[in-house]
């Protein structure tokens, strides 16, 4: 990998642009030390001067914030044209930010020059020069991002580049060209970055270029791996894509394109086995749902659901798999299903430890049951401990940790403070011993979990251990109205692992019932040592 590129992230201002995406300053902590983790060169912390959030985080970044591999970067624009550039407040912003490197965008689009900043193209070029030759006497390196520059180009190709060479003549260290809407397609792109290169070759290595690209168009992915190819030196993007309208380039995608298929270095290998979990990490802070079907990253980048499919991977897994998941930090996922063949099911128990006996025989019985239950509208795609119990059941290898001997839920309503109560009532039995118990709740569900863990920690105390991390229902027959059937997903964590359960029922509790129940016997299952009398999972697996 004799090419190298620098990551240039801005989550933390154009991520944060994204509908329903809000950061605190605690949040953006979290961020820049995951980002600089992993080894992304520059991480622009936001416009201090736009508002008291991003003025607050880099006032507290200063004592607070000790990045060891990337670089601080504020983020402002040329000045406005009152002002010179000595007295312009967002300079002066960047300037009190305590950064050695500034990121400021001018206008490349003489549309943009006319009609938004309403001046003359002359004094645009005069607000790009003042404001960079202002930062460079200050001391501070900066990136000069040329907004529209793609646009502006196809409309008057001339005086884009003028805005370009006034900056570079000013002294900005790196011009990144900006596809600002999102509409330039790869090949145009390509076409007008030679050009570029051709007009700045007097230059020579004074300067380098960027490429900044928005996905209106589904292409800035592809944008931004062009762009590289053909000389791009700094990538600037967002983790998952994250930005306002249809998002930024995906840092997800960009980096394991560039680094495994064109062998271009953007970070360390180390760090690249780290993908995955920096992708979920920054969902989870920005309180997104991860995008299954993201490549590379998604839940379901690797997940194998057609028999003809997970047949093929079990003998060579190149056949359907562009990389080696692990490389990422994701892995192979095989989905049960209706469409499953003897292949899914084999490899599906392998992959789970199960102990069972591979013959052509218990395969095709585990297979004709989970027919039947998806009929019915279970769906085990993620739901890898009902799918465990399923299989132990249909080979009569399983047997109940408990059993349910009644529960009644009460759910009322306060009539002095309007709210909603709820209880539930249990009776189990463990060995014979009868355990008759009460919880409250939030919900009717809450109030069954909490009910049936009460019962059954005397007898299992590592239940202590196990969570509810997430909980999920879909109405499977919707013309059916209040009377459709609707299935429940959980997902429980404990110490070491976690793993999905389903119930399906005309009654939402008694579906929320089937997947708690599911849980608890999962949980009970795969901590059991006797192994092969009872079925299940090695401890720990």
């Amino acid at each position: 990998m004799s090419q190298t590129i620098e990551l240039y992230d801005t989550t933390l201002r154009d991520g944060a642009q994204a509908s329903g995406i809000t950061f605190t300053v605690e949040d953006r902590f979290k961020i820049a030390r995951a980002l600089d983790e992993f080894g992304i060169h520059y991480i622009e912390g936001g416009w201090p001067g736009s508002n008291k959030t991003e003025e607050l985080f880099f006032k507290r970044a200063k004592s607070e914030l000790h990045l060891k591999n990337a670089k601080l970067v504020a983020f402002g624009s040329t000045r406005y044209k009152k002002y010179r550039a000595h007295n312009d407040p967002n300079l002066k912003a960047i300037l009190n930010s305590g950064v050695d490197t500034a990121c400021i965008f001018g206008k490349s689009w003489d549309l943009h020059v006319i009609y938004a900043l309403k001046c003359s193209l002359k004094e645009n070029l005069d607000m790009i020069r003042d404001s960079i030759s202002y930062l460079r006497r200050k001391g501070l390196k900066v990136i000069y991002d040329a907004e529209h520059f793609f646009d502006g180009f196809k409309k008057n190709k001339e005086y884009a580049i003028q805005t370009i060479k006034a900056a570079i003549e000013s002294g900005a260290f790196n011009i990144t060209l900006c596809d600002t809407n999102g509409g330039t397609l790869p090949d145009e792109l390509q076409e007008i970055i030679l050009y570029v290169f051709k007009e700045l070759s007097c230059f020579k290595n004074s300067y380098s270029l960027g490429i900044h690209a928005h996905n209106d168009n589904e292409c800035a992915v592809a944008n931004t791996v062009i762009a590289v190819k053909n000389g791009i030196k700094l990538v600037q993007g967002t983790i998952n894509g994250y930005g306002e309208r249809c998002g930024n380039a995906n840092l997800c995608s960009i980096i394991p394109n560039l680094q495994l298929k064109c062998k271009i270095k953007c970070v360390n290998d180390k760090s690249m086995k780290f993908l995955t979990e920096l992708s979920r990490y920054i969902s989870e802070i920005a309180n997104v749902i991860p995008n299954d079907h993201a490549p590379y990253v998604g839940y379901s980048a690797f997940a194998h659901k057609a028999g003809i499919h997970v047949s093929a991977i079990s003998r060579h897994t190149s056949t359907y798999e562009h990389i080696d998941p692990s490389i990422v930090g994701n892995e192979r996922r095989i989905i049960i299903s209706e469409l499953a063949g003897k292949s899914t099911i084999a490899l599906k128990s392998k992959q789970l430890k199960l102990n069972f006996a591979y013959s052509k025989k218990s395969i095709e019985k585990i297979i004709q049951v989970i027919k039947n239950l998806e009929h019915q509208g279970y769906q085990f795609e993620d739901a890898d401990g009902s799918f465990t119990l399923v299989a132990t059941k249909a080979l009569n290898k399983y047997k109940p940790c408990f059993d349910l001997k009644g529960f009644r839920v009460v759910v009322e309503k306060n009539p002095d403070t309007g709210k909603m109560y709820s209880e539930a009532i249990i009776k189990v039995a463990v060995d014979n011993k009868i355990e008759h118990t009460a919880a409250e709740g939030d919900g009717p569900v809450n109030a069954l979990d909490n009910a049936l863990r009460k019962a059954l920690v005397k007898f299992y105390p590592q239940l202590k251990n196990v969570s509810l991390t997430d909980f999920k229902v879909r109405v499977i027959n919707a013309a059916r109205g209040t009377a459709a059937k609707v299935k429940v997903t959980i997902e429980s964590r404990d110490e070491m692992d976690s793993w999905g359960t389903v119930g399906v029922s005309e009654n939402i509790i008694e579906a929320s019932w089937q997947a708690l129940v599911d849980a608890i016997e999962y949980k009970l299952l795969k901590d059991k040592r006797n192994y092969k009398k009872l079925g299940g999972l090695k401890k720990n697996a």
